[in-house]
């Protein structure tokens, strides 16, 4: 018998408990299954628990996967992205979540208008300064945000984080406390409802949960472990 039905109930009770004891609605936030690396007939399996929200790392996989599965599926892009690869994957994401760049930006933002869509993105930011980790700096969100906001096609909905790795949660939490701190001063300066936090992975859902997270993205806690990978979603 699977393990992923019991896996997945485990993830959704976390959750509840979690945004429950910072005092916020469950139904506040997004669960993002993590399908990268598992074939179409593991996701089905997920699919027939009733849940339809799948996050994919790689542009291939995204191709390759969505026609096998059903149409009513959503799709959101979390992996870094090249621009190259944009005009494939705006027609099957409706939302990315690794806008690393203001040249990324504009990319979307242009094919998108060849394409006549209006995608979601989360700008990602590096709140710690990782050598080379992409991502927007601290310093270059605030000075480029005001110009981000007059492209036309593209609708920036929240923040992205990858915390580093730390055995210390409370070096995570503080992290994404940082990302909450600068989204509320974003959003007090544009006056606009750029409320989203993609932040959480399996290792540290539930802590960014406590510290406001809207969308969490979660792959081996949901699917089980995978073999040769460098982070665990």
């Amino acid at each position: 018998m699977s393990p992923i039905p019991e896996l997945y109930e485990s993830v959704k009770e976390r959750i509840t408990c979690a945004a429950q004891k910072a005092g916020r609605n469950p139904s506040e936030i997004e669960l993002i299954a993590v399908s990268k690396t598992w074939p179409a007939d593991t996701i089905a399996e997920l699919i027939e628990c009733g849940h339809d929200l799948f996050g994919e790392n790689r542009v291939q996989e995204l191709v390759a996967k969505v026609p096998m599965l059903p149409a009513r599926l959503r799709w959101h892009f979390i992996g870094h992205l090249q621009q190259n690869k944009v005009r494939k994957i705006l027609p099957l994401a409706e939302t990315i979540h690794s806008v690393d760049s203001s040249d990324l930006a504009r990319r979307i933002d242009l094919i998108a208008a060849e394409l006549g869509l209006f995608p979601k993105v989360y700008l990602q930011v590096n709140t710690a300064g990782e050598a080379g980790k992409f991502g927007f700096s601290v310093a270059q969100v605030r000075e480029e945000f005001d110009s981000l906001l007059e492209l036309e096609r593209i609708e920036i909905i929240g923040l992205m984080l990858i915390p580093p790795l730390a055995s210390d949660p409370s070096l995570t939490r503080r992290e994404f406390v940082a990302l909450r701190e600068l989204r509320d001063e974003l959003t007090a300066r544009c006056g606009l409802p750029i409320t989203g936090l993609s932040m959480g992975m399996s290792r540290d859902y539930e802590i960014a949960i406590e510290e406001g997270s809207t969308a969490v993205r979660v792959g081996s806690s949901i699917f089980g472990s995978r073999k040769s990978r460098k982070v665990k979603e």
